[in-house]
This record gives C-alpha cells, structure tokens and sequence, in this order.
C-alpha cells in the first residue's frame, strides 16, 4: 500500500511540475520593432510559434556572446518548431510598418528574460 501512495504522489508531483514548464502567449511587436526572448543565461529551450499578423515576420537566433545565425521568415498564419540553444536568443523581427501578433508555446528552461528592441 506504501507503495502504491509513494507512486502516486510521485507521477502527481512530476505532472504537475510538467505544467510550469511551459509558457504560453499572445505576444504583439510594434512597427519596425523586436521581441527578444532569451536573451540572459539559461538552458535549452524550444518555441512553437504561430505569426497571427498579416505579414511576414523575420526570426533570428542570437547567442548572448555575440552574433546573429539561422534566419527564419514566417509568412502569415503560419506555424513553425525552433530550438534555441543554451544561452541563445530567438528575436522575432516586425519589419512592417503595421503593428505584429504571434502566439508562442515555450517549453525546456522558460526562465527566460523578455523585452523589446527598436
């Protein structure tokens, strides 16, 4: 019966450490600005992201030792899998003149840091 508790309460307690493992959100970019998500030190971390604006959108990883690779053009309503590595940024680029929205799923290490650039 020890057993069976020990088990239990152990499948709830990594299920539910499972869901703060996640980051959801609705994340809107101003015109000609940036959204830098991870640009602090921190593990690996994947991104499903959704551009829900009617253009495209520029992704771009940036190690926070420097430089930029792997440009990404996201065409509208479209969805895409990218996987940041350790101390990498993902810098969603709005090089529109109208204002961009995009959904985002992140998941692996979320204590990340967010902000904008122009």
């Amino acid at each position: 019966m020890k057993k069976i508790i020990a088990v239990s309460f152990l499948f709830v307690f990594i299920s539910s450490c499972n869901i703060f493992s996640t980051l959801n959100s609705n994340t809107s970019i101003k015109p000609n600005e940036s959204f830098v998500l991870g640009n602090n030190e921190h593990g690996s971390f994947k991104v499903v992201l959704k551009n829900i604006s009617n253009h495209d959108l520029r992704l771009v990883m940036a190690p926070i030792s420097g430089g930029t690779h792997s440009p990404l053009i996201v065409a509208p309503n479209e969805t895409v899998n990218v996987k940041a590595d350790k101390n990498t940024a993902l810098i969603i680029e709005n090089k529109s003149t109208e204002p961009a929205n995009v959904a985002l799923k992140v998941t692996g290490d979320i204590g990340l840091s967010m902000g904008y650039k122009n």
